[in-house]
């Protein structure tokens, strides 16, 4: 099977995928494939949350609403003409993933990575996410039966691979360095996405970084965790772009959370900033935890970047305005793009090179 191919195919998966952005009736849809396959992934999207309460379906969607935009063919074959090299050329190597389960379809960027280039993908699931990828996987292979004896789907010890990519905590990571050593791999440990705001951000910029923060219930490396604001900010003005989503207490884990952790910070006298579905606490950690966003101010730019630098292996990414070569727009911390490598790591270079 030849890149084009693959391209080719990832892109009607991609096809497939826009059907499913939205709470559309069944009617409505663009039938490229037999109903079923509609039918059949709709149940799931449906019924994600049962087996993990953090896959709503606004959530669940949101995650398919970004595969769509990525698996066309004109974005496909702009990532992979950036590559030389990225097609394997001999003998296509078995690549292990070991896949996180904070988000929905969050193993499928190492996926389409690992068969676009020619291999074949061994993929232990998280027991937090195990549906939604394996069906993607058959209608893939309904749409390219060649992909067939390129996939496998693991809960159990992996089977021989030649290389590896996991994804996990700090902790799990050392395991991971350990466990793999003596394979090709790629270790990804915690990162946070921050923010840096300069007190003339427009409502729109404002309400972009809501959606950075609120999206997937905070739970994603490119979720943002900690925002640094200006000395003298006025935090009525942050706290009326988060309104928007004040529904998000309604959520029995998120609201779970929000009322555990308060309750941790009051009876430890910490002074908070509280709108009764967010908190807001002064910290100089990166990862705090659900229905928190840690601060802390600034005063200048130039200071900040300094201050930033030493902990740039803990930042996924930094949302801003004018403040870095490499910021991510606001509202944008959830869309990659395809070359968005996580950690930094050039996942293809690496696939290209085992």
């Amino acid at each position: 099977m030849q890149l084009n191919q693959r391209i080719t195919a990832f892109s009607k998966l991609g096809g497939f995928l826009k059907n499913f952005e939205f709470k559309n009736d069944f009617t409505a849809k663009n039938l490229t494939l037999d109903q079923k396959w509609f039918t059949g992934f709709e149940n799931i999207i449906r019924n994600a949350h049962v087996y993990n309460a953090w896959f709503t379906e606004d959530m669940v969607r949101l995650a398919i609403k970004g595969w769509a935009e990525n698996l066309t063919e004109e974005s496909l074959n702009q990532w992979m003409n950036g590559y030389a090299d990225g097609e394997k050329k001999d003998a296509p190597k078995k690549v292990a993933v070991v896949m996180a389960g904070n988000l929905p379809l969050v193993g499928f960027h190492d996926f389409l990575s690992i068969l676009i280039t020619g291999h074949k993908v061994i993929a232990k699931l998280s027991s937090k996410d195990k549906f939604l990828l394996p069906y993607l996987a058959e209608v893939l292979i309904h749409i390219e039966p060649d992909f067939k004896d390129k996939i496998t789907f693991t809960e159990e010890k992996l089977p021989a691979f030649d290389a590896v990519i996991a994804t996990g905590s700090n902790n799990s990571a050392r395991y991971f360095e350990y466990y793999f050593k003596n394979k090709p791999h790629i270790i990804r440990k915690n990162r946070n996405g921050v923010a840096v705001l300069t007190g003339n951000e427009t409502a729109a910029q404002l309400d972009g970084l809501a959606t950075d923060i609120f999206s997937f219930f905070g739970m994603g490396c490119r979720s943002v965790s900690k925002i640094y604001f200006p000395e003298d900010y006025d935090f009525d003005t942050f706290f009326n772009s988060m309104y928007a989503y004040k529904e998000v207490i309604n959520h029995d884990k998120y609201v779970n959370n929000y009322d555990y952790n308060k309750a941790v910070y009051l009876m430890g006298l910490e002074p908070l900033l509280d709108n009764n579905f967010m908190i807001l606490k002064e910290d100089p950690s990166f990862s705090s935890p659900i229905a928190v966003i840690f601060y802390e101010k600034y005063k200048d730019a130039e200071t900040l970047k300094a201050q930033l630098k030493p902990s740039k292996e803990q930042i996924q990414c930094v949302v801003s305005s004018g403040f870095t070569k490499n910021e991510v727009a606001f509202g944008h911390a959830q869309q990659p793009l395809l070359s968005d490598y996580a950690d930094g790591v050039d996942t293809i270079a690496f696939l290209s090179k085992i």
